[in-house]
């Protein structure tokens, strides 16, 4: 797919679109860095590359902003192949929801951040690195683990010194929501090639089955149990809930409640949901490849869980 003709101009239209009411454009789109096609130049995955070489990154930002009102951030396509994490951060956009919480949060949404892994419907980015790891490449590696820090990428450095520089002005984030989706190729593809890159034998022990249905990936540090009941709540009316396995777990990680598991401090793995430090943050994961879910159902379940998160918080702060 094209990130250039299928993507960015849905992005740029958005700092277009007036209000009814007022005629005024609740949002503005900021490009705040750019990748390069292929990590030693080239085009892009159809061959036609650009005149720069280079994939734009687009935010999307409310241009009444206000220190007086909590500050929230959501990302999508970290893991670019990811397509509800894409496609959920739009629909927000677009069907209206965010020119309505506008009123009363800041938004800064990252609707795409990884577009060469949007391009080849890629998990990793070209130099083969994991972007969801790769927000704290000082972090500690704890062998064994599930979830370990990777090198920087240029998609991660791009979008933390864009919420340092241009984004420095907010102190304090009230909430960060990193759309993703667990799909087959996670244990098909991915899994393997990850083995492959480490150097690791694969002896057929590793692999685990993808969780049935939405879930949400709980910071332990940052225990916000009624706020995860609102979001599984809110997603509940439009697609099921992952159940937890035999165990008591989904995918290997301990289920603190219904649909959600607790893992380590966010931040120290290297993900994306901890760049902020926001005390409302989590990572969000469908399963498109359920044959009880359509793809649209998946989006819709996005921004379910993001309206689910804005309105409990409208209620408590």
């Amino acid at each position: 797919r094209c990130y250039a003709t299928g993507l960015v101009p849905r992005i740029k239209a958005l700092g277009e679109v007036e209000c009814g009411a007022t005629g005024a454009r609740p949002f503005e789109v900021v490009q705040y860095g750019e990748i390069p096609h292929h990590p030693n130049g080239g085009g892009r995955a159809d061959g036609t590359g650009t005149d720069d070489g280079a994939f734009p990154l687009y935010a999307v930002r409310s241009i009444d902003w206000s220190a007086d009102k909590p500050s929230v951030f959501i990302t999508g396509g970290v893991h670019g192949y990811e397509t509800s994490g894409v496609e959920g951060a739009m629909l927000f956009l677009t069907g209206g929801s965010a020119a309505r919480y506008a009123a009363d949060f800041n938004i800064l949404v990252a609707p795409c951040v990884s577009p060469w892994g949007y391009e080849r419907i890629q998990r990793w980015t070209a130099s083969g690195t994991d972007p969801n790891r790769s927000f704290n490449p000082d972090g500690e590696v704890v062998e064994g683990r599930s979830f370990n820090p990777e090198a920087a990428t240029d998609e991660s450095a791009a979008l933390i010194r864009f919420l340092r520089e241009d984004m420095g002005h907010v102190k304090d984030w009230t909430c960060h929501l990193d759309l993703h989706e667990t799909t087959d190729t996670d244990e098909t593809e991915f899994r393997p090639a990850k083995l492959a890159r480490d150097g690791i034998v694969d002896k057929g022990n590793g692999k685990g089955e993808i969780p049935d249905g939405f879930y949400l990936v709980q910071d332990e540090t940052s225990p916000t149990p009624e706020w995860f009941t609102a979001m599984i709540e809110a997603v509940k009316k439009v697609t099921h809930i992952a159940p937890a396995d035999p165990d008591g777990k989904i995918i290997g990680e301990a289920v603190s409640q219904e649909g959600v598991i607790t893992i380590p401090c966010k931040k120290s793995l290297g993900l994306c949901a901890g760049v902020t430090g926001a005390p409302y943050r989590t990572t969000t994961e469908v399963y498109p490849d359920s044959p009880s879910a359509t793809p649209e159902q998946c989006n819709r379940a996005q921004v379910a869980c993001i309206e689910g998160a804005l309105d409990h918080l409208l209620a408590v702060l």
